[in-house]
């Protein structure tokens, strides 16, 4: 069974403390419900903290897997020296590492985000707005039928 994280990049300011506690309640009910891939498109925010969370549930549940669905090899070329080294990390401790595409192309974001939603069978987001990647991957995943649980709307009641 396969769990995909999908998520804006920035994260509201009153959200980040409560965040990693969610995910990672999250992750554990996805664990329990039998999934042992986690997979995570690997980009700023979101991605991040799935990550990280997915990262420190291994120490516990070693057969819970980290796979990174990139959109391409360069994905970090603009970011900053403190996001690239956490995704360096990431990269270093993953489980798996897929390459949607080896360079940039004006798809291959659209093909990592339809790459977790069709592998997924829940889906874990972090979704507020209907014009972004992540909430095309959450529309893909509805569209496929996916046990999907997005973590927004509480944090959202919570800080509120």
């Amino acid at each position: 069974m396969v769990c995909s994280f999908t998520g804006h990049r920035k994260i509201k300011k009153e959200h980040r403390e409560a965040l990693s506690p969610l995910i990672a309640r999250a992750v554990a009910y996805a664990y329990s419900k039998g999934a042992r891939r986690f997979m995570c498109g690997g980009a700023v925010g979101f991605d991040t903290y799935a990550a990280r969370e997915v990262i420190k549930f291994r120490i516990s549940r070693p057969d819970a897997e980290l796979v990174l669905v990139l959109p391409c090899v360069e994905q970090d070329k603009l970011w900053t020296a403190s996001e690239r080294d956490a995704y360096e990390y990431t990269l270093a401790v993953a489980n798996e590492v897929i390459y949607v595409s080896e360079e940039y192309t004006p798809s291959c974001m659209r093909e990592r985000n339809m790459r977790l939603a069709k592998e997924a069978d829940i889906l874990i987001c972090y979704v507020a707005n209907s014009r972004s990647g992540a909430a095309q991957t959450l529309r893909m995943a509805e569209g496929l039928g996916k046990e999907i649980y997005n973590l927004y709307p509480t944090l959202d009641k919570t800080s509120g």
